[in-house]
């Protein structure tokens, strides 16, 4: 009842609003004198013949004869009565059964829906928002973005030219606003003044109009563009962008430090101050067969082991975590501790047979480009011979042809990426691929978040999501300095002691086996302690510095609060 009362508003302020609820009182008015003369014809004729009845009685009988309901319970005797019954009831067909539903359906019925669905895609935002994150389009990484901002509660409007989008968005639960991206109205409109940023990630020229018109309007809100192509990243910046972002050729570099060949050094994946994260393959380096206390690898290189990805899995190091051939590394240090770790494992390499990689579209072209920078060779299968640019590195043929694959090098490789923009093929491949070589490690690109669980039981060992690396950049630039996303599902955190835990060290609080999350970093606001000893004193009002996956930040919030 309170939203039909809420809308009422709305309805009338609506384009011939006021205009529909006159027309229509109008005739409701005129139905309701059409109904008193009849009662008083009715009584008239009545007497005439000589039946008495009551005024209520009369009533009755007009709404009964008119709504062609006709009881018979009360009838004339002559042919007078009966002609006025006969007109009572014609005007009653008409009006009731005809005029009144098509008057009602048009002029509220109807206006009535609109106002709903207009309530329901507003064309501004409210007076009081602020912080928030406009969105220009809707596709996987803006969709993969949006989960992420509704987790941490950050305001957000999906921008969108067509109501009727706006409406699907809406009924998904999505917050949608209709206006023109490319007109300063609409930013105007959405309190862009008070925005925290803008994102576009359609084409270059439509990211182009978008940057410059939101410059026209805002001269200071950050804004995020996507580029598909090097020689756009000028010409957005130009338009007013800025950050712009190549998510291509970050997918490839994404991609190529997952291999397993080349060196076992750590590769740096994200920054919190002076924490560094990265990541280090384990095969063909002494760690193989052991856990992580017997690796030692805190007294060697005070370096710590914060988790580990076990085929695209990520899962929280223990004492007792068993180091395998397939392991990925999750460490924590400060620069100075990575080095330490680089110094002791630089110097294994597993094998110098070349990487094959499947599509040499921008993301297989950046994943070369980055091999080519740890000096691993590798070979790009592409279908089409528009995109062989260099002949020793390509080879022309169908990935899933079996020659092809073997003049790629696929008997000797350690490992084959995948990189298709489509998901299906990916998957189709990676069957191929497990089959022909159960032994070898695989890596695949995926378009769509859905599809990432897909790959892995298709036999993929490290599956990157191109939405969700996509949205983990455009957050981190959010410059929110609480939390740093850094791969599907794993970010660092920021908070305040809780103050159940001040006084207790590490071991005591227990955080690990109760929550999932690691503390990394504890700071007191002039210093930050990396890596702290197990025995470390957590004081109060200090900062600690976690790592986890979604479902463990989850778990330490339930539980400890945000203090």
């Amino acid at each position: 009842m309170k939203a039909v009362f809420s809308m009422f508003p709305h309805f009338v302020r609506q384009g011939g609003g006021k205009r529909n609820l006159s027309l229509l009182l109008r005739f409701l008015l005129l139905l309701a004198v059409m109904v008193i003369m009849y009662t008083v014809m009715f009584h008239i004729l009545m007497l005439r013949e000589g039946q008495e009845h009551t005024w209520l009685t009369g009533f009755y009988w007009t709404l009964t004869v008119m709504s062609t309901l006709g009881f018979g319970d009360i009838t004339f005797h002559t042919d007078t009565g009966r002609a006025f019954s006969i007109l009572v009831l014609g005007s009653g067909i008409l009006f009731l059964l005809v005029i009144l539903p098509f008057t009602f359906i048009e002029f509220f019925y109807a206006p009535w829906m609109a106002a709903q669905q207009a309530a329901r895609t507003p064309r501004q935002l409210p007076e009081d928002m602020e912080g928030h994150v406009l969105i220009t389009k809707h596709d996987p990484v803006t969709a993969a973005l949006i989960a992420k901002l509704e987790q941490y509660n950050y305001p957000y409007a999906l921008v969108t030219p067509d109501p009727d989008e706006a409406l699907h968005f809406h009924d998904q639960d999505i917050s949608v606003v209709v206006g023109e991206p490319d007109r300063i109205e609409t930013y105007e409109k959405l309190r862009i003044e008070h925005a925290a940023m803008v994102v576009a990630t359609g084409t270059d020229v439509v990211n182009t109009h978008i940057a410059f018109t939101v410059r026209e309007t805002s001269k200071d809100v950050p804004i995020v563009g996507t580029s598909n192509t090097e020689s756009s990243l000028d010409v957005l910046q130009l338009a007013g962008c800025s950050k712009v972002v190549q998510f291509g050729e970050m997918m490839g570099q994404a991609l190529a430090r997952r291999t397993m060949g080349g060196d076992a050094v750590a590769h740096i994946i994200g920054q919190f101050d002076q924490l560094f994260i990265a990541e280090a393959t384990a095969n063909g380096t002494p760690l193989v067969g052991k856990t992580i206390a017997e690796a030692r690898l805190r007294e060697m290189a005070g370096i710590s082991v914060i988790g580990v990805w076990e085929r695209g899995e990520f899962e929280t190091a223990y004492p007792e975590t068993r180091i395998s051939a397939n392991t990925v590394l999750v460490l924590a240090g400060s620069e100075r501790q990575l080095a330490n770790y680089d110094e002791l494992f630089c110097i294994y390499h597993r094998t110098e047979a070349p990487v094959v990689i499947v599509g040499g579209g921008r993301v297989g072209r950046a994943t070369g480009a980055a091999l080519e920078e740890r000096d691993i060779d590798y070979r790009i299968v592409e279908a089409r011979k528009d995109r062989i640019r260099n002949q020793d590195k390509y080879v022309l043929g169908d990935a899933a042809d079996f020659e092809t694959l073997q003049a790629a090098g696929l008997r000797d490789a350690h490992t084959v990426i995948i990189t298709s923009h489509d998901d299906d093929t990916n998957i189709y491949l990676t069957i191929y691929c497990r089959r022909l070589r159960p032994d070898i490690q695989i890596i695949s690109r995926a378009t769509l978040e859905r599809n990432v669980q897909s790959l892995h039981r298709a036999g993929a060992d490290f599956v990157l999501s191109y939405a969700g690396m996509g949205a983990n950049v455009i957050f981190n630039l959010l410059q929110r300095s609480d939390i740093l996303m850094l791969a599907e599902g794993l970010s660092v955190f920021r908070l305040k002691l809780p103050e159940s835990l001040a006084g207790r060290t590490l071991i005591e609080s227990n955080l690990r086996a109760e929550t999932g999350c690691s503390v990394i970093a504890v700071g007191n606001g002039k210093e930050m302690q990396i890596n702290p000893e197990p025995t470390a004193l957590l004081e109060a009002g200090s900062d600690i510095i976690l790592i986890g996956s979604m479902e463990a930040e989850g778990k330490f919030l339930e539980r400890y609060g945000k203090a």
